[in-house]
């Protein structure tokens, strides 16, 4: 669940929840494969030698066609087309050889007031813009009058150069067979070798591009879509870790910053155990509201949903389906639901049910959305991207007995999240093949235009509190913190006074008062 997220819209739109984490890491929403052309392997996706998206090359010119159907789904209609730009694999090496960025675009509806190109990133890392705009394009209805909307699949992500990990039968016994909370030295080694076996997965499928997902080589993909698109300067809608995307590049290209909203923000100063225990925090703060608004103590509700697990961990529930919900698909499914507030009745169900009728369905059904896995029993890849690009980012590799000694102050936070999280700081890259390349995210942007930075007070994923952070982090006229009061994760369609804000913003330029207050 190291929740940075899993596209903050998708949740709503396929009734899942993202971010990222061990079992959880898939956890930030389902994602069909993307409406785009076929994704090119990660070992033949550099054929193409040269670097036409190098800074000193002239812009490429954009092909751009009807869109794919998703595996399993439908075409996401006339209205929208879908190209691929080539970026070099290794900026150190811009001659070199390139991959492809899969690109999806519905075009502004009234050209003649049309401003440019609004590009997205919706969360993971990991999440697929060109499977996921499309989907989610009701809610920018009013920005897409002005704006030519623009989806991307990030370098490693499914249409471009897709991270690849595992196969759905490994997929299925590791969520069967690891404990994600291990309580015996065996559990333990497992846990750790599971970590291990990820990461060795990884550099066997994808190990040409392996070392080139990170945020900060993305956010110069962003660049060269800004400038293979026309547009001067880059409006970008971030979302979840697209804030984080978003930041790095603020960092980057100052000069080149447009109209840039980042809504349910990433901390940026923590490192992985900061962010665990922001995610701790943030999950069990949402619980709580959760259950008061349910009419329940939230201490006493807290601890029958702990005992609630460690049933479960001790006697895996039956389920419908044959399979049996362990103590890490019964955290995911919790944690899932928590996401929005629409998701808490959900929750209520799922939760009578594993404790009245010791069966697990709904739980099941809540943690396999997450995980993106469907009713044939196929995975999709969005969590191996996921934790390819977090630990391309990364320099921190805690160990198991590092881990371990957080648990205390891991379950004060959180008595039910706690614990997945801080094992989870030692899972989720162990032994990963690939060096990280920081410790917390640069996104200081002296001379950048001012941006919008939207914290929500019940944000369960990316607490309020590093909104804050981020908005002092790019700096005095630069970061415009806007407060959300509410619940879920992400605040652009659910709050009146937000959207409002933000649609001001992109359409008229208007840049409200640093510090304003909605709800």
């Amino acid at each position: 669940m190291r929740v940075r997220g899993r596209a903050a819209r998708t949740v709503a739109l396929a009734g899942a929840a993202l971010l990222t984490a061990g079992a959880l890491a898939g956890c930030d929403s389902p994602a069909p494969q993307p409406a785009s052309s076929k994704s090119p392997s990660p070992d033949t996706a550099s054929a193409r030698p040269g670097s036409p998206a190098s800074s000193s090359s002239a812009p490429q010119k954009l092909n751009w066609k009807r869109c794919e159907a998703p595996e399993g789904g439908r075409a996401p209609g006339t209205a929208w087309r879908c190209a691929t730009v080539d970026v070099p694999l290794d900026y150190a090496r811009p001659d070199g050889d390139t991959i492809g960025i899969a690109l999806i675009r519905k075009q502004a509806t009234e050209k003649s007031r049309r401003i440019g190109s609004m590009l997205f990133n919706f969360g993971g890392p990991g999440g697929s813009g060109v499977d996921i705009l499309p989907r989610a394009a009701g809610s920018y209805g009013k920005l897409n009058t002005r704006y030519d909307l623009v989806g991307f699949d990030p370098r490693g992500v499914a249409g471009s150069a897709g991270v690849r990990c595992r196969s759905d039968e490994e997929q299925e016994k590791a969520y069967r067979a690891i404990d994600m909370t291990p309580d015996t030295a065996a559990e333990e080694t497992a846990f750790v070798k599971d970590g291990a076996d990820f990461g060795a997965g990884c550099e066997r499928r994808s190990g040409k591009v392996l070392p080139h997902v990170g945020t900060t080589n993305a956010a110069r993909d962003m660049d060269v879509i800004r400038r293979t698109l026309g547009d001067g300067k880059l409006s970008y809608f971030g979302i979840s870790y697209g804030t984080e995307l978003g930041g790095t590049y603020a960092h980057l290209f100052p000069e080149n910053v447009g109209r840039v909203v980042l809504d349910a923000v990433v901390d940026p100063t923590a490192d992985t155990v900061g962010h665990a225990r922001n995610q701790a925090t943030g999950f069990q703060r949402a619980l709580e509201n959760y259950l008061k608004d349910r009419g329940q103590d939230p201490e006493a509700g807290t601890e029958r949903i702990a005992a609630l697990l460690r049933r479960i961990d001790a006697d895996p529930l039956p389920t419908s389906s044959g399979r049996r919900l362990n103590e890490t698909l019964a955290i995911t499914g919790i944690v899932t639901p928590l996401y929005s507030k629409s998701g808490w009745p959900t929750l209520t169900d799922a939760l009578d049910e594993a404790q009245n009728s010791g069966t697990g369905d709904g739980l099941l059904r809540l943690a396999d959305s997450y995980n993106g896995r469907d009713e044939n029993g196929h995975y999709d890849t969005q969590s191996h991207a996921q934790r390819a690009i977090s630990c391309a980012d990364t320099k921190s590799r805690p160990t198991a007995s590092e881990a371990r000694a957080l648990l205390p102050e891991f379950r004060e936070l959180s008595p039910v999240f706690g614990p997945f999280l801080a094992w989870d700081t030692a899972g989720w890259c162990a032994r990963w093949p690939v060096e990280g390349e920081h410790d917390t995210p640069e996104a200081s942007a002296p001379g950048a235009a001012p941006m919008l930075v939207i914290g929500t007070t019940g944000d369960p994923a990316t607490p309020y509190e590093g909104a804050q952070k981020m908005a002092d982090e790019l700096g005095e006229g630069v970061g415009i913190m806007v407060t959300n009061k509410g619940e879920g994760h992400g605040s652009y369609d659910e709050s009146r006074c937000v959207t409002s804000l933000v649609d001001a913003y992109f359409l008229d330029g208007k840049v409200p008062a640093d510090g304003r207050t909605c709800g």
